[in-house]
């Protein structure tokens, strides 16, 4: 149910392949060759299957063989712990399963752009006023400049709805109230010019 989930939130922005397993995933590696992200389910057993890798091995096995490979991992609850242990294995970005939508999509676009997203329901509001992906610059300073969500859309070659989710996702991170809001605290952090 959540792969399916993930495959239609998804599909549209990125080609996809599904693997069931750390092992199978590897071995999608071997036979494809390099794909820009991966997301793994951090919270799912394997009893049927316990040679394979899984979770947090799974991230280790994948970034050693693919160390520029962005990789999501995907909990079960927005725990600060867990995904302190993802990082640690070598994930790019968190987002916890709970978290809407948005939070999944700029989890992978944060890892495809190499960059880290840690979920903000797991990050506990330590970035609050903090740090913003590039994509969510880009579209903050856009907005800045006084561009609408579809002329923003159509600079940046995205759709109007990622905008709209990008946006979203940078009033949760910074704590703004609305757009203009957001873009006082981030002109306020020289987060944006």
């Amino acid at each position: 149910m959540v792969r399916l989930g993930v495959r239609r939130l998804l599909d549209d922005t990125f080609e996809i392949e599904e693997a069931t397993n750390g092992r199978d995933a590897l071995q999608m590696l071997t036979d494809f060759g390099e794909f820009d992200v991966a997301i793994i389910d951090v919270g799912r057993g394997a009893a049927h299957e316990p040679d394979a890798p899984q979770g947090t091995a799974a991230i280790r096995a994948l970034r050693k063989a693919s160390p520029g490979l962005g990789i999501v991992a995907h909990g079960p609850q927005p725990e600060r712990h867990t995904a302190a242990e993802a990082m640690k294995a070598g994930a790019s970005a968190y987002v916890a399963k709970s978290s809407p939508a948005e939070a999944l999509t700029e989890a992978v676009d944060a890892a495809a752009e190499a960059e880290t997203y840690v979920d903000p329901a797991a990050d506990n509001g330590s970035r609050k006023g903090g740090s913003l992906t590039r994509r969510q610059q880009q579209i903050l300073q856009m907005i800045a400049d006084g561009n609408s969500t579809s002329a923003a859309a159509k600079r940046l070659g995205l759709s109007a709805e990622t905008v709209r989710s990008h946006t979203k996702a940078v009033l949760a991170r910074l704590g703004a109230r609305d757009r203009a809001h957001a873009v006082a605290i981030a002109l306020r952090g020289s987060l944006i010019e």
